[in-house]
C-alpha cells in the first residue's frame, strides 16, 4: 500500500508524459509478429507433443497476418441495441476500482462516446499558468483527503482515472483554469466531508463523454491541447454536438508503468 502511495505522488513529477515521442512500441510488436515463421514450431510440437510450446504456437497463431483477439474482447462486453456493456472492469483501469460506463458509438481509431452514471468525485480547482505546479498542488490536495484529511480521519482507497478539467488560458501567458478530480468508488457508499476548504465532494449527474485514448507519457499542457484539438476535429467532421469551452485528460497509470500507458482526452457531449 506505502508503495502505490509513493508512486501515486510520484506521478507529480511523471504523469501523462511521453518518453520516446512518435514511437509506437505496440504497432511495432505486431509488426515483428507478423515476421515470424511458427511452422519450425509447429512441427516441433508435432514431434514432441510438448505443451507449453503448443500453447505458444496457439497464441501466436495468426490469421491474415494479425492475430485473432474478437472472443475475449466479446468476453468484456454485452451487446444491447447496438451499444456495448463494460461486464468487467477494464484492462487499462489495472484492477483499480474506476467508473463504469457504456459505450454507445465507437469510431475506431479516433474516438467513442461513452455514457457514464451518476458517480462521486472528490475535487479541487486552482488558476495559473505553470500546468506542472498546479497538477503537483491539487494533486497534494487530493492524495491528503484520500489519506484521511476528512471529517471521518477515513482512508480512502486509490481509483482511476485521475482526470483533470482544463480551461485554457487565452495566451501563452494568461491564465488557465484547472480542476482536478479523484473518482470516489461506489464502494464508499457514504464519502467523508474534506476537512481542506478547496477540496470538495461532488455526486455527478449522468453524463456522457466523447473519449480518445491514447498512449505515452503528458509532460505538459501543451500535449493534451494538441490531443483535445485532433479530438475536436474529428468531432466536427462527424457533425457531433459537444461543450468545446474545456475538456478534460484523464490519467490511469501507475507513474512507474513506462510502456503501453493509457490516457483519454475527454469533451462533454450536449
Amino acid at each position: 500500500m506505502m508503495f502505490k502511495a509513493i508512486s501515486w505522488v510520484f506521478l507529480l513529477q511523471l504523469v501523462h508524459g511521453n518518453i520516446v515521442p512518435g514511437l509506437d512500441l505496440k504497432s511495432s510488436y505486431q509488426s515483428l509478429r507478423r515476421m515470424v515463421d511458427v511452422k519450425p514450431i509447429q512441427k516441433l510440437v508435432e514431434n514432441f507433443k510438448i505443451k507449453p510450446i503448443q500453447k505458444l504456437v496457439e497464441n501466436f497463431e495468426q490469421t491474415d497476418g494479425i492475430q485473432q483477439q474478437a472472443s475475449s474482447v466479446l468476453k468484456n462486453f454485452e451487446q444491447t441495441d447496438g451499444s456495448q456493456q463494460a461486464t468487467t472492469v477494464p484492462k487499462f483501469c489495472h484492477k483499480l476500482d474506476c467508473p463504469a460506463f457504456t459505450v454507445v458509438k465507437n469510431v475506431k481509431g479516433k474516438y467513442e462516446k461513452r455514457s457514464y452514471p451518476t458517480t462521486h468525485w472528490v475535487s479541487t480547482q486552482l488558476t495559473g499558468i505553470d500546468f506542472t505546479m498546479a497538477q503537483r498542488t491539487m494533486f497534494m490536495k487530493l492524495f491528503h483527503y484520500i489519506s484521511g484529511n476528512n471529517s471521518k480521519g477515513e482512508k480512502i482507497a486509490m481509483t482511476v482515472p485521475v482526470i483533470m478539467r482544463l480551461i485554457p488560458g487565452a495566451g501563452p501567458a494568461c491564465e488557465s483554469n484547472f480542476t482536478m478530480s479523484f473518482y470516489i468508488s461506489n464502494k464508499v457508499t457514504d464519502p467523508p466531508a474534506p476537512n481542506d476548504p478547496m477540496v470538495t465532494v461532488t455526486k455527478s449527474k449522468p453524463f456522457d463523454a466523447y473519449v480518445k485514448s491514447f498512449s505515452g507519457y503528458m509532460l505538459t499542457a501543451a500535449q493534451w491541447v494538441k490531443q483535445a484539438r485532433q479530438l475536436a476535429t474529428d468531432l466536427n467532421g462527424a457533425g457531433e454536438s459537444y461543450i468545446d469551452d474545456y475538456f478534460y485528460t484523464a490519467g490511469y497509470d501507475n507513474p512507474l508503468t513506462v510502456l503501453f500507458r493509457h490516457n483519454e482526452v475527454w469533451y462533454m457531449a450536449e
